[in-house]
């Protein structure tokens, strides 16, 4: 009964947190989520939970990073891929090895590999939580991408680094070679398993279910999806490999077998109702757990004296928390400065060897822009991947005695969370002010062409099913009328996708189009509002019923959604 309230208390608090985040715009919803599960868990008879790292892992991160790599867009994963290896596992060694060295000089009795565990627990990035700061800013799209491509891939890097330098740690002996090929085949082969299983289960859903039950089953296939995270997780972590890249795998592969189930609207409709709600739910929960461990944390800190290391006073371990959050910022923002100049000269000898002038530079001398480099160092928030890595630090070394210093460890990781939290809160808005970019039409253009194929291959259907039923009507001698409706209904129609394709023309400038596409919105919108105004009115005097209500205000509202929900993207 205890857990079931408990369960009940936390769904409660994480619903709370989405209305308070509306009222204080400028709080992070992560960082309210923690502040609140922190007030819950510090009185003396608050909730107290136990974080279990193998389990969290699972039954949290698993998923989440499921559901991001199903919506991550291949193609701009498969152009960006450059950025994203070079964020994902050259500047997580970077930083372990980097800050790692300063963590020994802060900490001279900490053992070398202690300190290298320490920077591997503070190398991976928060998807959620960088998504839920710079979700209200406007960030360059091919930013945004780089860094939720980041958070995808890191974390399997972090955490085999953070493996690793425990075996270190506990073993006292550590190869180079031996750790590379590990690295290589822990993570390749978790890779290939959540491919692997993810193609099955479309190869089952596809031959076996659909095709024979077809939309019967839409329930236990979503049911299905929603286990295979955590069935791609365990089987990898079962081979020794990486479960948190099988589970990217799989969602990746899974937003690839979706593009061929065009016709499933049902399927497609619940599916997303039912990710975004567990979205929420699992996104609202991590932090609120995070949160819930602070009180313990800080208390263990302040509790356990480590008189090689110094004192404990609570000011100095701030100092400490702040001291290597800014190295953690200046190596980030060091590999980024370096990896733009590496891939800059690259693209200039590519232009030499090909007799090609180089693509356009971005800014005058080629370099990416102070401002960019900046934002892309304080979205680099630590989060629950860190906190799970430091609260799964053994207790014991092989001989017996405490793991050196333990508890430091993870106040420290915790307060390194906390400070990039606060300090991407307040300067990512800061830096991103004002940032003037070049206007990026190519998703607008492609869009628009999409919209003129549409209307062109609508157009094409209406006829050829016009002359298809035409011949129907001749042979069987229907009535004039209906062939006199039936021909007004196409022309209408035709009529309409042409006026589309005039719309949509490519030969309109953007600028125009994006003011017409607005006041066609709005007029439609205006429409629909009126037209559900109006079935209301008729059902209060009793001129149609409640199932003909819930139909036409079904149809309304799914019209509406898609008008609305294209006004948010093309907002953002």
């Amino acid at each position: 009964m205890n857990t079931l309230i408990l369960v009940l208390i936390l769904l409660l608090v994480a619903s709370a947190t989405g209305v308070i985040t509306r009222f204080v715009p400028a709080l992070p919803t992560p960082l309210v989520q923690i502040i609140l599960g922190a007030l819950l868990a510090w009185p003396a008879a608050g909730l107290h939970v136990e974080l279990e790292p193998e389990i969290f892992l699972l039954l949290f991160i698993a998923p989440l990073l499921f559901a991001d790599a199903r919506r991550f867009p291949q193609r701009e994963f498969m152009s960006l891929r450059g950025p994203i290896l070079a964020l994902a596992l050259g500047l997580v060694l970077f930083t372990v090895v980097g800050v790692g060295y300063f963590i020994h000089l802060l900490f001279p009795a900490l053992p070398l590999a202690v300190s290298f565990a320490l920077a591997a627990i503070l190398s991976p990035t928060d998807a959620v939580a960088v998504s839920s700061i710079s979700g209200r800013l406007r960030v360059p799209p091919r930013l945004m991408r780089v860094l939720e491509g980041e958070s995808l891939m890191n974390d399997a890097s972090g955490l085999v680094a953070f493996k690793f330098a425990v075996a270190a740690a506990l073993t006292g002996t550590f190869s180079l070679v031996d750790a590379t090929f590990s690295f290589f085949i822990i993570a390749v082969g978790g890779l290939v398993v959540g491919a692997l299983l993810a193609l099955g289960f479309n190869l089952l859903r596809t031959r076996l279910i659909e095709r024979h039950l077809g939309e019967a089953t839409t329930v236990q296939v979503i049911l299905l999806v929603l286990l295979l995270p955590f069935a791609a997780y365990l089987l990898a972590e079962h081979l020794g490999l990486s479960g948190i890249l099988s589970a990217v795998a799989a969602g990746m592969v899974m937003n690839r077998a979706d593009l061929k189930r065009v016709g499933q609207l049902n399927a497609r409709m619940q599916t997303q109702s039912v990710w975004e709600m567990l979205e929420f739910v699992l996104n609202a929960l991590v932090f609120l757990l995070l949160g819930f461990q602070l009180p313990a944390i800080i208390n263990g800190a302040l509790d356990h004296s480590l008189h090689d290391i110094g004192d404990y006073e609570f000011l100095r371990l701030l100092g400490y928390v702040a001291i290597i959050s800014l190295a953690l910022m200046l190596s980030r923002f060091l590999w980024i400065w370096l990896a733009s100049e590496v891939g800059l000269a690259l693209t200039r000898l590519r232009g030499l060897i090909h007799g090609r002038p180089r693509l356009p530079p971005p800014d005058d001398n080629g370099r990416l822009p102070l401002r960019l480099m900046l934002a892309a160092t304080l979205a680099g928030i630590r989060g629950t991947i860190t906190l799970a890595a430091a609260l799964s630090l053994p207790h014991l070394m092989e001989n017996g005695t405490p793991f050196p210093n333990r508890e430091l460890l993870i106040f420290l990781a915790t307060g390194v969370i906390l400070f990039t939290l606060i300090t991407g809160s307040i300067g990512l808005p800061l830096v991103l002010r004002n940032l003037k970019l070049p206007r990026d039409t190519r998703e607008f253009d492609e869009e628009r062409r999409a919209r003129i194929a549409g209307a062109e291959a609508a157009i094409y259907r209406i006829e050829r099913f016009h002359h298809d039923r035409t011949g129907e009507f001749a042979r069987a001698q229907t009535n004039d009328e209906t062939i006199i409706a039936f021909n007004d209904i196409s022309a209408q129609l035709m009529a309409y996708y042409r006026e589309r394709m005039a719309l949509h023309s490519t030969e309109t400038a953007t600028p125009q189009l994006a003011t017409s596409r607005e006041l066609e919105r709005e007029t439609r919108l205006e429409a629909l509002r009126a037209e559900r105004r109006e079935y209301y009115k008729l059902r209060q005097r009793h001129r149609i019923n409640d199932n003909v209500l819930r139909k036409l205000v079904r149809e309304v509202d799914l019209a509406e959604a898609a008008l609305t929900s294209d006004e948010g993207q093309a907002a953002h």
